[in-house]
């Protein structure tokens, strides 16, 4: 039943990705992985081969974001991001619609994934809370959204700002992931939350705070 099923939908994309204008390596990839037996293996190792190298590239690329301790765990994720990636990829076949090369479209797949992970792995050992103390290393450490704070005075309207007119949630949103860079999937998931919960209030954050440096004569800084 199961080989009937698989048969049936084969058919079924390779009728609909003949209507497509594909280049020949992607309806070669699309004829290989829809295929039977030793093919369709054969394709589907290759896909896994060239997903883990794109894994592994990803992580090359991050590596000086990534905590030295913890290396020897990131080929475990690319490894694991490849396979989650090849799942996808087999599962969504039918989507795609030649408007890139298949490499392209299946990469991108094993990139999110192996990002996220790779996220989620360096700030694994590091706090996410309420740290006062980075008003004191922003001088040296300032993000680019927050560069153009040069004076005293205007980083103490912020500091005053953030303290008296943001919620403790809407201060935690914005010194984590404007001051400190923690990443938003990263935040969401310590704080049992979802990445649109975050984006509403960090935006509901910097517009209570676009308001007070408005109100200063600092209308342009926080964008």
């Amino acid at each position: 039943m199961v080989a009937r099923w698989h048969t049936r939908l084969a058919g079924v994309i390779l009728r609909r990705m003949h209507s497509l204008d594909l280049d020949r390596e992607s309806a070669e990839w699309v004829r290989s992985l829809t295929a039977g037996g030793e093919a369709h293996r054969s394709a589907v190792a290759r896909l896994h081969a060239l997903l883990l190298r794109v894994a592994r590239g990803e992580a090359a690329r991050r590596r000086a974001t990534l905590p030295s301790r913890g290396m020897e765990e990131v080929d475990d994720l690319c490894v694991q991001s490849a396979n989650d990636a090849l799942v996808a990829v087999l599962a969504k076949l039918d989507t795609f619609r030649g408007t890139a090369r298949f490499t392209t479209w299946a990469c991108k797949f094993v990139i999110l994934d192996v990002s996220s992970a790779l996220r989620r792995h360096a700030w694994r050992h590091r706090k996410v809370e309420l740290d006062d103390a980075v008003w004191d290393r922003l001088p040296d450490t300032a993000p680019p959204a927050l560069q153009d704070l040069q004076n005293a005075e205007l980083l103490d309207i912020l500091r005053r700002a953030v303290r008296e007119q943001l919620t403790e949630h809407q201060r935690l949103v914005f010194q984590s992931v404007t001051m400190e860079g923690v990443p938003i999937d990263v935040l969401a998931e310590r704080l049992g939350s979802t990445r649109g919960a975050i984006y509403k209030a960090l935006h509901d954050a910097r517009g209570k705070l676009r308001q007070v440096l408005a109100d200063a004569g600092y209308e342009e800084i926080v964008a």
